[in-house]
């Protein structure tokens, strides 16, 4: 079926209204990172770095964002050797117990998460564990196990059994395998899989909510600051942050998009 001219152009609009949508906010608060506005207008000739300079200078920024980034790979590392774990459990396993530890990975995942963080914080409690960055590990690596779990098992699954069946006839251990065969076909997967885990883990507020303590996360030093106004330094910190997860965006594309597809691309 072939499109009238004004078809298109309605089309065309409507496409370009939801991106500008999406995106208008984002890039003018990358706009407003370099200038400053002052009375409601924009001071042009005040382009500069001098709100990264102070966000670089702001201590409260600083440490909430070095335990995001402490929780984030803590989670993802943690998320990926459970996940490695728990995939080879289930794709080498036999029996009902397969099915119950699939529903005891995604539950978390699939309740919604003040429901995930309330259940750890009455356990955190029960067991007498105070809160601080360790429970936020924990609850985000709960949180974070099932979408590491399936990228490994998906990848894990479609692997042909013949490449295992020829490493032991060429006499090869079940480690030797696995770090000879497995783990190179699965390392795209597990890369991919770790850095959607950070990503997810990064923004995640409510679980934080609810098992933080004394040490505050990035998106809680956000949260708080809501109440008084943002400083026009967060302007510059949501632009970093802008291009580091476009690029994480990207890596994780990269490793989970199949290698015939890249091929093709490229």
């Amino acid at each position: 079926m072939t499109l009238t001219w004004p078809a298109r152009i309605g089309l065309l609009c409507v496409a370009a209204f939801v991106v500008l949508a999406l995106y208008g906010p984002l890039l003018l608060t990358v706009f407003f990172s370099f200038f400053t506005l002052r009375r409601g207008a924009v001071q042009w000739d005040s382009f500069g770095f001098g709100w990264y300079d102070k966000l670089f200078h702001n201590a409260g920024i600083g440490e909430a964002l070095t335990n995001t980034l402490i929780v984030g790979f803590s989670s993802a590392a943690l998320s990926l050797v459970l996940g490695t774990i728990f995939a080879f459990n289930y794709h080498e396993g036999r029996g009902p117990a397969r099915k119950l530890q699939q529903l005891v990975i995604f539950l978390p995942f699939l309740m919604p998460p003040i429901i995930t963080g309330l259940a750890l914080l009455i356990f955190f409690r029960q067991v007498g564990i105070d809160r601080s960055l360790l429970t936020i590990v924990i609850g985000h690596t709960i949180f974070v196990l099932a979408l590491v779990y399936r990228t490994i098992l998906v990848r894990l699954q479609s692997l042909s059994g013949s490449l295992v069946e020829a490493s032991y006839d060429l006499g090869a251990s079940g480690w030797q395998t696995f770090r000879h065969v497995l783990l190179p076909n699965l390392a795209s997967a597990m890369i991919g899989a770790a850095v959607l885990a950070f990503a997810l883990s990064f923004d995640e507020t409510m679980i934080t909510l609810l098992v933080t303590g004394t040490d505050s996360t990035l998106p809680m030093r956000l949260w708080a600051m809501m109440r008084l106004g943002f400083t026009p330094d967060i302007n510059a910190l949501v632009a970093i942050i802008l291009v580091l997860t476009t690029v994480l965006c990207l890596v994780a594309a990269r490793h989970l998009m199949p290698k015939d597809v890249i091929g093709r691309g490229e």
